[in-house]
Parts: structure tokens; C-alpha cells; sequence
């Protein structure tokens, strides 16, 4: 059976066409096209959100470090992107490429540039209040390059 397209349905599918992103289970989008991510949902197990720019699906990993800040990067590999398998899985208190497997430490997402580990999505390049962290689409549009492959093999 087809879904109805009632009003409500309409009005949130036309807000997505004319934003050029859309959320997905768990990711929230604001009317400016940043993603935000409510800080009580950050624990040590890194979360995954979603991010639709046109045709390209992007993904942002956050968690929480030992020291109780909270850590976010793309989740893509500076190194291994272009493969499409450059992306990560978490595995204990590590995340693992699943390119060359390639094992990075969780608490050091966002602290490390360069090499075979997440693209880091630093203070500088988002802002945050009491309650969440917001990502501009600006900055979905740099990374899109990234992701023109991703998880596509």
C-alpha cells in the first residue's frame, strides 16, 4: 500500500528539497542546513549521524573521551577515503578502518590531523550551546569530495 502524502508530509519533505539535506534516524537538521547533535545522547561508543547533501551521503562520528569531552569528525579516513570502505567501526575502545584496518584509539578522534584516522571537526569549525553541537552546511560542502565514494564498495 502506498504512503499518503498528507500536509504535514509535504511541508517536511519540501523543507528537505529546498535545504538539500535531509535527517535520518537520529540526526536532526535545523532550518539553516546545520546538523545538530543533543549532547545527552554522547557516550563512549562513538554515534553515527547522517548527513544528505544532493546525491552524497556524508556521516559524522561523535563520543565521548575519558576526560569527558566530546569528540567529533567526519566519519571517513584522510588516507583510505577514495576506496569506499574508508570509514570506520568501533571495536572496544577503538575505531578500525574498514579499508586497511588501521586502528585508532577512540579518545583521540578530533585530536589527531593527518594519517589513516577520522577527519576532525574541531571547536573552530562548529559552534555549540548548553544542550548541542551544530555543524554548519558550509562545512558539509568542503567535506563532500570526501564522500563522493564513500561506502560505495
Amino acid at each position: 500500500m502506498p504512503m499518503q502524502l498528507t500536509p504535514a508530509r509535504a511541508a517536511l519533505a519540501g523543507a528537505f528539497l529546498f535545504l538539500g539535506a535531509a535527517a535520518f534516524a537520529g540526526s536532526i537538521v535545523t532550518a539553516a542546513g546545520e546538523l545538530r547533535i543533543p549532547k545527552k545522547e554522547i557516550t563512549a561508543t562513538a554515534r553515527f549521524y547522517e548527513y544528505r547533501l544532493g546525491n552524497v551521503l556524508l556521516e559524522v562520528l561523535a563520543l565521548r573521551a575519558p576526560d569527558g569531552t566530546i569528540r567529533v569528525a567526519f566519519n571517513t579516513c584522510q588516507v583510505c577515503y577514495s576506496s569506499g570502505r574508508g570509514y570506520y567501526t568501533q571495536k572496544g575502545d577503538v575505531l578500525v578502518c574498514n579499508n586497511c584496518g588501521n586502528r585508532f584509539k577512540a579518545s583521540q578522534v578530533e585530536l589527531i590531523k593527518g594519517g589513516c584516522n577520522p577527519v576532525p571537526i574541531t571547536r573552530d569549525l562548529r559552534t555549540e550551546d548548553a544542550d548541542s553541537i551544530f555543524i554548519p552546511k558550509a562545512l558539509f560542502e568542503e567535506a563532500k569530495p570526501l564522500f563522493l565514494n564513500w561506502k560505495k564498495k
